[in-house]
């Protein structure tokens, strides 16, 4: 299983997604590695299809299910549904269904 966080320089969220993420496999009994990827360029954000920071991949899909067909991709600050708002990381739910779906 591959994990992605996919991040720009000094985004605000960055730190608290990389925290769940690894708390959440933590909890799951799993070691896997979360990769750390610093998006600098247009054509990276496009070749790993970035729609903001921070973006969570597992095995290449987005964390957010409704987000993996997206052509939105961008350099600005990403948010993620909560309820009735929007917040700027993804849920614990959010993040542990992509690992266990991953998972199978």
């Amino acid at each position: 299983m591959t994990i992605e966080i996919l991040y720009f320089e000094g985004c605000p969220n960055y730190e608290p997604t990389l925290n769940r993420v690894k708390q959440i496999l933590k909890d799951l009994g799993m070691k896997q590695k979360v990769l750390e990827v610093i998006i600098t360029t247009p054509k990276m954000a496009e070749s790993f299809r970035f729609l903001g920071s921070p973006t969570v991949l597992v095995n290449g899909l987005d964390v957010e299910p409704s987000a993996r067909n997206s052509n939105q991709i961008g350099f600005g600050n990403r948010t993620y549904p909560s309820g009735d708002r929007r917040v700027g990381i993804p849920s614990e739910e959010m993040v542990r269904a992509a690992i266990l779906e991953a998972r199978g």
